[in-house]
C-alpha cells in the first residue's frame, strides 16, 4: 500500500529535493568566497525583476517544455528516450528546409509549415530506434544515444555542404526570408504600447505553441484511448498484450510522438531566435528534458513548472557568470545538483517522507 498521498509525491518530493540541491549549492558558493544570498538576489533581479530577463527565461523554458513533454510521453510507455538532442537537430533541419525552399507569404503560415517539418523530421528520427526496439529487441537507451551522434554528423554534413551559402565560412544556412521571422515578445509588447519591454530577448510566439503542446499531451495521455494503451503498456507489458494491445504499434507511435515533440523545439531556436540553422543550437536541451520530465512527474503541468525552474536557472546562471566571480563551471555544477536531486536521487528524499506519513497514519 502506498502510504504517501499523491499530492505529497507530486509536491513535497520535488520541493525537498530542490531544497537539498539549493543547500549544497549554497555551500559550494560559500567555499569559493561568495555570498549565497547575494547570488540568489542577483539571479532573482536579473531574471524575474527585468522584462528582458523574463524574455530569456521563457525562451529557455520553451525548449525545456518541448523536450520535457517528449521524455514524459515516452516514460508513460516505460520507454527512456535519450535521443532528444538528435531528434531536435533533425527538427531543425526540417524547419530550415521548409523556411528556405518554400516561399511563405506570412509568418503565420510559415510557422505551421515549419511545425510540420520539424515534427515530421523528429518523428522519423525517433521512429528508427523505435523500430529497432519493437522489432529487433535493441535497447531504446543505447540506440537513441547512438542516433544523437549520427544526427550531429548529418547536421554537420548539411551545414558545411549543401545548405551552406556560397562564399560563407560559417557552418550555417543562409538567413531565413523575412516573411518567416516569428514575432518576439518585444514585438508583441510594442504593439500594445510597451516599447521598453523584453528588449532584445529571444522569447517568441513558439512559447504559446509549447503551452498548446502541454494541453495536447494531457488530452492524449489521460483522455484518449491511445493514451490508455500507452499507460497500460508502461504499467505492464504482458498484461497489455493479453488485453490485445499491440506492443509494437504502441512503441512505434509513442516514440514517434516523442520525437515530434523534440523536433518542435527547433521552431523556437531555429525559426524564432537565430532565424537560420546553426550548429549546436540544441544547447543540451534534449538532456535537460529528462530532468524536467522526472521533476514534473511526467505530467504536463509538472513539466511546465519544472521547465520554468530550469529556465530560471539557465538565465540566472548567465547573470551570475556576468556579474560575479562565480565561474561558469560552478554554475553548471549547481544545475547538475538540481538534476541529481530531482531525478536520480528522488528515492533518497521519498523514503523518509514515506516513513513520516506511515508514522502519522499509524498514529
Amino acid at each position: 500500500m502506498d502510504v504517501m498521498p499523491k499530492w505529497a509525491d507530486v509536491v513535497l518530493v520535488p520541493l525537498f529535493s530542490l531544497l537539498l540541491a539549493a543547500f549544497l549549492s549554497a555551500l559550494l558558493i560559500l567555499a569559493i568566497g561568495e555570498s549565497p544570498s547575494e547570488a540568489l538576489s542577483l539571479m532573482v533581479q536579473g531574471t524575474l525583476l527585468r522584462s528582458a530577463g523574463w524574455g530569456y527565461m521563457l525562451y529557455y523554458t520553451t525548449n525545456f517544455i518541448f523536450t520535457g513533454l517528449a521524455v514524459s510521453v515516452a516514460f508513460h510507455a516505460s520507454l527512456f528516450n535519450i535521443g532528444g538532442e538528435g531528434q531536435a537537430m533533425m527538427g531543425g533541419l526540417g524547419v530550415s528546409l521548409v523556411c528556405l525552399f518554400i516561399p511563405w507569404p506570412h509568418w503565420s503560415l510559415a510557422i505551421v509549415g515549419a511545425s510540420v517539418g520539424a515534427a515530421v523530421f523528429g518523428m522519423i528520427w525517433a521512429g528508427l530506434p523505435a523500430y529497432l526496439q519493437a522489432k529487433r529487441g535493441s535497447h531504446i537507451v543505447i540506440t537513441t544515444i547512438m542516433f544523437n551522434f549520427i544526427a550531429a554528423g548529418v547536421l554537420n554534413f548539411f551545414l558545411v555542404g549543401a545548405l551552406k551559402p556560397k562564399g560563407s565560412m560559417d557552418p550555417a544556412t543562409a538567413n531565413f526570408p523575412a516573411s518567416t521571422h516569428l514575432p518576439t515578445f518585444e514585438d508583441m509588447a510594442q504593439l500594445v504600447g510597451f516599447e521598453k519591454m523584453f528588449r532584445s530577448a529571444p522569447a517568441n510566439v513558439s512559447f504559446f505553441i509549447a503551452l498548446l503542446a502541454c494541453v495536447a499531451v494531457w488530452y492524449l495521455i489521460w483522455r484518449s484511448s491511445l493514451g490508455y494503451e500507452i499507460r497500460a503498456l508502461g504499467k505492464s507489458g504482458p498484461a497489455a498484450r493479453y488485453a490485445g494491445i499491440g506492443s509494437v504499434k504502441i512503441i512505434m507511435i509513442t516514440m514517434m510522438i516523442s520525437g515530434a515533440l523534440c523536433g518542435l523545439m527547433a521552431i523556437n531556436t531555429t525559426q524564432g531566435e537565430s532565424e537560420r540553422l546553426i550548429l549546436n543550437f540544441t544547447e543540451g536541451a534534449g538532456f535537460i528534458g529528462i530532468a524536467v520530465a522526472l521533476m514534473g512527474r511526467s505530467h504536463p503541468l509538472g513539466v511546465l513548472l519544472a521547465a520554468l525552474l530550469f529556465g530560471f536557472l539557465y538565465q540566472g546562471g548567465a547573470e551570475l557568470a556576468l556579474w560575479t566571480k562565480i565561474p561558469r563551471e560552478l554554475i553548471i555544477v549547481i544545475q547538475a545538483l538540481v538534476i541529481l536531486f530531482t531525478g536520480a536521487l528522488t528515492m533518497m528524499v521519498r523514503a523518509p517522507l514515506e516513513r513520516l506519513f506511515l508514522m502519522a497514519w499509524r498514529g
